[in-house]
């Protein structure tokens, strides 16, 4: 399962101009939240919009008030022989609204803490002294089923890919402690290098490919730039997707439009992580997803959907001994991809054929996968 990473920025140290080139950097990099001083809260809300938090043990004008820092969670004050007498557990139970709690991991007793502290909280920051993997691992295990995300402390972007590697599932996001600013945008690619998951690709036989008239197709255009051999997963049936081209290359009708995948009727499903959509639902600011021909998965915004009446056509595919079927528009720019990774517009389509398709390996109700049996012709 791939979803969105979070990246926190930590800017407590110095003046207001010597953090300033930082959360701009930040800002720009696409970063979740920024944690300064009290006195900066408003300062940074000022130059965008984006979260911000703050240590303390009140809340003011701050998004996220973390507690933690000066208490137990740093070693400021002595760890409780149980969580039953901590004093920021007891706090954390009092705060309303979104809160984080702040430990520094310096041996197993702390690694425990933070763990039952957690069971409290929006979000947990976890500082590491001289421990690198098994903690965190340890700490996801034993939050599993809270909703708790672990935000995890890092000085560089080989350590955000580490923090946000461990394990299938990763910390949720990083905490990043530097001065440097080209290490704030690495940690953003180590962030969307996380994201990424890998489909497995199969090859399908082209079996049909029918002209059937008019219906209402959607093209997805995206805030993202697309390349050749990448594009979205989308299918008739729920159990099965072809991965349908972007308008990435140039043809000698239109210019390349790499923002778009033309992708398919209106009842088609869309593959959106481990759920699925009707094209028909989709709208500005939603969540897709963009694969290559490699099966590597990334995310994308939705920036704009357009609906419009073309001719459409049919095409059917044979996959493990099921049909499996999707209409696009007839038109040459439309184009699957073949196992070579190359693209081929559904004008060239031949019975014999084949592309590159996704099969799930369970039905779907209302978009979720289950173990269910379910038909779809």
């Amino acid at each position: 399962m791939s979803y969105m990473k979070e990246k926190w920025l930590l800017a407590t140290e110095g003046t207001w101009e010597d953090i300033k080139p930082k959360i701009t950097t930040a800002l720009e990099s696409g970063f979740d939240c920024i944690v300064v001083k009290n006195e900066d809260v408003n300062r940074v809300k000022e130059l965008g919009g984006i979260r911000v938090a703050c240590f303390g043990i009140k809340r003011g004008s701050e998004d996220i008030l973390i507690i933690g820092k000066g208490g137990e969670g740093d070693g400021s004050l002595s760890l409780p022989r149980d969580s039953g007498t901590s004093k920021d557990i007891a706090l954390a139970k009092t705060i309303d609204g979104n809160k984080a709690a702040y430990v520094v991991i310096s041996g197993k007793k702390y690694e425990q803490f933070a763990t039952e502290l957690g069971k409290h909280v929006d979000y947990l920051l976890v500082i590491g002294t001289d421990w690198k993997v098994i903690p965190l691992e340890n700490m996801i295990a034993g939050l599993q089923g809270t909703n708790v995300k672990i935000i995890s402390g890092v000085n560089s972007s080989e350590e955000a890919e580490v923090a946000l590697a461990t394990l299938e599932h990763g910390a949720d996001g990083i905490l990043l402690d530097t001065s440097d600013l080209s290490e704030i945008k690495k940690a953003q690619k180590a962030a969307e290098k996380s994201e990424k998951e890998r489909l497995e690709l199969v090859s399908a036989n082209i079996t049909n490919v029918q002209a059937v008239g008019m219906g209402d197709r959607v093209c997805v255009d995206t805030a993202s730039l697309m390349i050749v051999g990448e594009g979205m997963l989308i299918g008739s049936q729920s159990k099965a997707f072809f991965l349908v081209h972007s308008e990435s290359e140039d043809s000698p009708y239109v210019a390349a439009r790499p923002f778009r995948v033309n992708a398919g009727a209106v009842h088609a499903y869309i593959k959106v992580n481990d759920k699925t959509k009707y094209l028909s639902e989709l709208k500005s600011g939603d969540e897709v997803m963009i694969v290559s021909k490699e099966g590597l998965a990334r995310t994308a915004i939705v920036g704009r959907v357009k609906i419009e009446r073309r001719p459409m056509i049919l095409v059917e595919a044979e996959l493990n001994g099921e049909k499996i079927t999707t209409l696009l528009q007839n038109a040459e720019t439309i184009k699957l991809v073949r196992p070579d990774g190359k693209p081929k517009s559904v004008t060239e389509l031949e019975v014999g054929d084949q592309v590159m398709v996704y099969e799930e390996d369970a039905a779907r109700h209302f978009g979720m996968s289950i173990e269910e049996n379910i038909i779809e012709k």
